[in-house]
């Protein structure tokens, strides 16, 4: 999807992505279904982000995409989203023994989150854990297939973990705030993301992370100081769960990650940098 303000006389013209402008490759299956995107920025002759006085992208994927896509580097800016910070007094340590590791997955259901990666991974865990999915079935694309949820719950059968596993469905945002703050981990196998919001908002709660180098991981996700970034596969992702049984690992890597948060995707941050891009598009 993309978005832009519109042009005046006085008013400089600036793009926001708002996503990746070729995320459709990485997430569609077939190069037949990349047709009809090709076609449109071919019949736009891609104009808006040609006319654009400055383009803002989310994450350094985004700006990997762009300049792809063919937008000048001159132009591009990385600008965040940004996040309200927590008081760190509204907490909870996770530094605290559990009778079972508490793991988390906040997204859209949707076939590119690969979510059944989790569900193999946690078939082969040997301590005591549990699940909590959080979210409702999207397809990302016209094209992709109906019925994941309901493929997963299938696997969690299969797998027989269904007891561990809890699909709690959609939630209001001011209901999530008790799920990240409930979780001891936050698990997101994504094959692609440009940005993703639930990781942030993990981290900005004080989560390690487990995810794939994907959208806004790549930045707030240290391997092994924030969290840990993984290949998609299931092995991988026990091992890491493994870890994070350790509750003082957890309690540092939440900590740092957490800072990191803080230092860089605040609002008054995020909003400072777009007045800076306006002053300058003003001033030149």
């Amino acid at each position: 999807m993309r978005f832009f303000f519109a042009r005046s006389h006085k008013i400089p013209f600036v793009l926001n992505t708002h996503g990746s402008l070729l995320g459709y490759k990485k997430y569609l299956p077939s190069r037949a279904h990349h047709l009809p995107y090709q076609i449109y920025d071919a019949a736009t002759l891609k104009i808006s982000a040609k006319r654009a006085d400055a383009i803002i992208v989310s994450s350094k994927l985004e700006y990997e995409d762009a300049i792809e896509f063919g937008i000048s580097r001159r132009k591009l800016h990385i600008i965040p989203m940004g996040i309200d910070v927590i008081n760190p007094g509204e907490i909870k340590s996770h530094a605290e023994e559990s009778a079972e590791l508490k793991i988390l997955f906040v997204g859209r259901i949707a076939r590119v989150r690969r979510i059944e990666l989790i569900l193999q991974a946690l078939s082969q865990l040997t301590i005591p854990y549990s699940l909590t999915i959080v979210g409702g079935e999207e397809k990302t694309s016209s094209l992709s297939k109906a019925g994941y949820l309901e493929e997963l719950t299938k696997l969690a059968e299969d797998l027989q973990i269904s007891d561990k596993v809890h699909f709690v469905g959609r939630k209001a945002p001011e209901e999530l705030k008790a799920y990240y703050q409930n979780a001891e981990v936050f698990v997101y196998p994504s094959l692609y993301e440009n940005f993703s919001q639930p990781i942030l908002e993990a981290g900005a709660i004080g989560l390690p992370i487990i995810a794939t180098e994907v959208g806004v991981a790549r930045e707030i996700v240290k391997d092994g100081e924030t969290g840990f970034l993984v290949q998609g596969n299931p092995t991988a992702i026990r091992d890491r769960l493994m870890q994070m049984a350790d509750p003082e690992l957890r309690s540092s890597m939440g900590e740092a990650i957490r800072k990191v948060v803080q230092q860089h995707y605040s609002w008054d941050q995020v909003l400072q940098k777009y007045v800076d891009i306006y002053r300058s598009l003003v001033k030149s």
